[in-house]
């Protein structure tokens, strides 16, 4: 049976900025070029399953101007679902500027504009959208009680919940913990939510366990140029990366989430999945951009198949 994803979260037009350096503060530089790029962690994610040939629906909230008709079109163009997608009067389509180093690093300022809109009563008015699914997947560019009520609703209708804590908040709530199936944050990410010292290996390992002992079933570590790392209690494993030359890292999160939901949603164990949106992860950061970075199935098979 083909499962269906449902992705909530942020669509955002992004202005990306390439520089030599990113300023610090006070700081003057000059850039090298400018973009304009569909982005948002809820749309990149959205776009990021339809592209790996997946079955996938989006809620989020964009304003009735002309970058909102390019991010919808855009998901549209990849086969995303997007007739549930808000349109909003009074306010703006999100936006974030991203700086991105020749070395691929960035830094990223997001205005989140109509994505506050997305809340849980545009949520509650799109339930079909939930019962529909067989995966919900989040991030944290929307209202926090919104993300709360998704993964509330989600378990009370049996789905597989799967959380990118994105930006990370100071702590989760409590009552909320229990029902996440996995957790996919980034170092900074479990550093902020496990209060962990720092992204030493050690720390790494005891901050997973900080939040299995929470509730949550599993933790996936995203450790950038260090692979990742599946967390259960008292279980630790550690995936290589890809080797690869990295270009711009922007959507490698973003890719990651997708490419492994998209790959339990194929049937895949959870170590079997990581391993996939390994690859897709590091094929994306060899590209510019946001959405435009992300491999299809083609080119991840090719990857596997390489001498």
């Amino acid at each position: 049976m083909i499962k269906n994803i449902l992705v909530i979260g942020s669509l955002n037009m992004d202005l990306v900025l390439q520089v030599d350096k990113i300023p610090a503060v006070g700081e003057t530089v000059l850039g090298d070029d400018v973009r304009y790029s569909c982005g948002g962690k809820g749309a990149n994610q959205a776009f990021a399953i339809g592209r790996l040939g997946s079955r996938v629906e989006m809620l989020g909230c964009v304003g009735r101007d002309g970058f909102g008709d390019d991010l919808i079109n855009n998901l549209a163009s990849i086969g995303v679902k997007v007739n549930g997608i808000g349109r909003i009067g009074e306010r703006k389509t999100g936006m974030a500027v991203i700086y991105v180093e020749k070395s691929g690093n960035n830094n990223i300022v997001v205005i989140p504009g109509a994505n506050v809109s997305c809340d849980e009563t545009y949520l509650r008015a799109n339930d079909d959208a939930f019962k529909r699914c067989d995966y919900i997947l989040l991030q944290m560019e929307i209202p926090p009680e919104a993300v709360w009520y998704a993964i509330n609703r989600g378990k009370e209708l049996g789905k597989t919940v799967i959380l990118n804590p994105a930006p990370a908040p100071d702590s989760l709530p409590d009552d909320i913990t229990g029902k996440l199936d996995y957790i996919i944050p980034n170092e900074t990410e479990l550093i902020r939510l496990s209060g962990c010292k720092d992204d030493s290996g050690s720390e790494m390992r005891e901050g997973t366990q900080k939040l299995i002992a929470s509730g949550i079933k599993s933790v996936i570590v995203t450790l950038g140029g260090k692979g990742s790392m599946l967390a259960r209690k008292d279980f630790i494993e550690v995936f290589p990366p890809i080797q690869v030359k990295a270009v711009d890292t922007t959507a490698a999160g973003d890719c990651f989430c997708a490419a492994f939901t998209v790959a339990l949603a194929n049937g895949k164990n959870p170590a079997e999945a990581i391993s996939f949106a390994n690859i897709a992860a590091g094929l994306a950061v060899t590209r510019p951009g946001a959405q435009d970075s992300v491999p299809d199935l083609a080119q991840i098979e090719a990857y596997n198949q390489r001498p």
